[in-house]
């Protein structure tokens, strides 16, 4: 159950002919003749890795169809239980969809969480070497991730790990292990935070949104489950071959009053929804996301075909480096990168083949892109100009570029849904459908507006960077030191072009969200003016403040108030009629049924009226008195909560 695996491939396979420093940049700049011949290489496969990937994923559906059995079971039994009332458990007797399902057995739920929540002494690193004309790629758990930061064959160069690790207590025990086992780099003192000279950046990744909910709901129904915890702590470090990872934890844990529990060390895995978690700057074990509800907030963009199983979410993606050629790099980031044709189906890939596919991974193509030339066509042979180009690759994704647009753009996709959301506005008015607009409108702009200020934060890395690029190339010239490829594209080209991308991105959402702020001003207004020209005084003076209020005041509450009180006023017209009929009609019917009895004169009936109302006077009272007390069993069991509570602190 817990077998530790290590998994190798050699240096080929690259798409990108040899003599490129950057695939990505060949395409945005090169002549068109040269970007369709190096879109057909690109396009070419290699038939082995393909088949063995193939493979991966089959085997992946078959382990995940069994663990989705398990998880519909455990959801069906959750939900069972949170709806049981007194009505639900007279109907159980007789109706089986009304009982509550049983809960999955203990060993089953164990398997549920290490699928979705690998122990971490099994999480899957990678290894990749790169050296002159040569590159490797190795894949390894992390219980064996230290012998791997020591030392590295004397023909690799640069030597980039990386642990798909978040904010959390193994990922500050792993970076501080690296950094204290080589040589210190040389600081981004720009770019890094202040006393800590390395650079970060908040990246964009898609992923499927059925995993993503899987995902939140198994951490937060199974965290708490005591029956559980022994056997999943025992799991973390079942492989685990590091000399020092284990008790760094410890240690860490117990500094920071915590506990270094199975659910503890692999919450970090959450990635963070748009509006959600910190902003990116945040470092420390105890910044990392804390989940509190299992509700998956339904994003504008899946209102686009493209996008509709798709769920946008962001990650912290950190750099260390070392001056002895080693980098570091942590991020749970697992997600898709690269929008492209076969979008739909690489979301539905195991996260751990993703860095194998490079049409869809950024970090997979930070690695084929170079995996036959190595370092030859790198402008210096170093880990800092790595660092750079990995930090430029991730940052601008994403996007669609690397496959010719074959995907449409998350501008033009939101572009399309504000038009969508501006038509809906003359829709005729329907109960409910003025809420449902209104919550699309604030759910687009708090996604527009999250991307907008991560795209300016991203924009202002790359020009801080840029300071240290040149701090850097004043050091290596007062040293002597020559570029290693004069022809290739040098750190800073790298960090200027990324830059004015993602200014560009950022100019495009802006413009977005001041078209659908503007937009917004108006949804009140033309929803009740055009289908209720003559509303009460009222709800016209309520309509009116709706349309004064700014966007980002606008009160959703008042608007479902205001359709509340036009369906309400309907309706007691309606009540109004049939409470004048009964008022009239009730006492007839009343006194002609009661002077109209005669019990005596039933054959056989020697009963009196005394007996009636003793009969059907009881069943009327009881009648009145379970109608009563199922009409006001909210208040009731709020009011019982309260005494019992006051009695508890009084015994206290």
């Amino acid at each position: 159950m817990f077998a530790c695996k290590q998994y190798t491939s050699g240096g080929g396979g690259s798409e990108l002919e040899e003599g490129t420093g950057s695939g990505l940049l060949l395409l945005y700049n090169a002549h068109p003749s040269q970007v369709l011949m190096s879109f057909s290489k690109v396009a070419s496969r290699n038939i082995e890795k393909e088949e063995a990937r193939r493979q991966q994923v089959e085997r992946y559906n078959q382990e995940n169809q069994a663990q989705r059995t398990v998880y519909q079971r455990l959801i069906k039994s959750e939900d069972s239980k949170s709806r049981l009332g007194w009505k639900e458990y007279l109907l159980s007797w007789a109706i089986s969809r009304f009982q509550r399902t049983p809960l999955p057995q203990a060993e089953e739920l164990e398997s549920l969480a290490r699928h979705y929540y690998p122990p971490r002494a099994e999480l899957k690193c990678h290894v990749c070497d790169f050296g002159e004309g040569r590159a490797e790629h190795k894949v390894v758990d992390l219980g064996q991730l230290e012998d791997y930061m020591l030392v590295k064959p004397n023909w690799v160069e640069v030597r980039w790990i990386h642990a798909p690790l978040g904010l959390g207590l193994m990922h500050s025990s792993v970076e501080d292990i690296f950094l204290h086992e080589g040589v210190t780099g040389r600081a981004f003192e720009h770019a890094g935070a202040s006393g800590w000279p390395y650079p970060q950046v908040e990246i964009f990744n898609f992923r499927h949104r059925d995993n993503f909910q899987e995902m939140r709901d198994v951490y937060l129904l199974l965290r708490d489950r005591q029956e559980l915890q022994h056997n999943l702590d025992e799991s973390t470090w079942k492989c685990d071959q590091n000399a020092s990872l284990h008790h760094d934890v410890d240690w860490r844990a117990d500094h920071l009053a915590t506990e270094p529990t199975f659910w503890n060390l692999v919450g970090s895995d959450m990635p963070w929804q748009l509006s959600e978690g910190l902003s990116m700057g945040s470092f420390t074990p105890k910044d990392g996301l804390k989940p509190v509800g299992r509700h998956i907030e339904k994003q504008a963009l899946s209102m686009h075909p493209f996008y509709q199983d798709a769920h946008l979410v962001r990650d912290p993606f950190r750099t260390f480096h070392r001056g002895d050629g080693f980098l570091l790099t942590l991020s749970p980031m697992a997600g898709i990168n690269y929008l492209d044709k076969n979008f739909s189906k690489y979301l539905a890939e195991p996260i751990d083949a993703m860095f194998d596919n490079d049409d869809a991974s950024a970090l997979g193509h930070a690695y084929q892109a170079f995996a036959r030339s190595g370092t030859s066509t790198w402008h210096r042979r170093t880990v800092e100009w790595f660092l750079i180009y990995l930090l430029t690759e991730v940052g601008v994704t994403p996007h669609p570029i690397r496959q010719g647009h074959n995907a449409p753009t998350l501008d033009t996709v939101y572009g399309s849904v504000i038009q969508d959301l501006k038509r809906r506005r003359f829709e005729e008015w329907k109960p409910k459908v003025t809420v449902n607009l209104v919550r699309d409108y604030l759910s687009c702009i708090d996604e527009l507006t999250y991307i907008t200020l991560s795209l300016q934060k991203k924009a202002d890395l790359f020009r801080i960077m840029q300071l240290d690029v040149k701090d850097f190339e004043s050091q290596d010239s007062r040293l002597g030191k020559e570029p290693d490829n004069p022809e290739g594209e040098s750190s800073l080209d790298r960090l200027t072009w990324a830059e004015a991308h993602v200014k560009e991105q950022h100019q495009r959402f802006e413009r977005l969200l001041l078209e659908l702020r503007q937009s917004l001003d108006a949804v009140s207004y033309f929803s009740y003016s055009t289908s209720f020209p003559s509303l009460s005084p009222v709800l016209a003076s309520s309509a009116t403040l709706i349309r004064m209020l700014p966007p980002q005041l606008f009160q959703l509450r008042s608007i479902e108030q205001s359709e509340m009180a036009i369906v309400s006023d309907s309706q007691n017209k309606a009540v109004l009629i049939f409470t004048g009929v009964t008022i009239v009609f009730l006492p007839l019917s009343f006194f002609t049924s009661y002077f109209g009895m005669n019990l005596s004169g039933i054959v056989d009936t020697v009963k009196s009226e005394a007996y009636f109302w003793k009969v059907c006077g009881s069943v009327a009272f009881f009648i009145v008195l379970f109608v009563t007390l199922g009409a006001f069993r909210h208040n009731l069991r709020m009011v019982m909560r309260k005494r019992i509570a006051k009695a508890q602190s009084a015994m206290v």
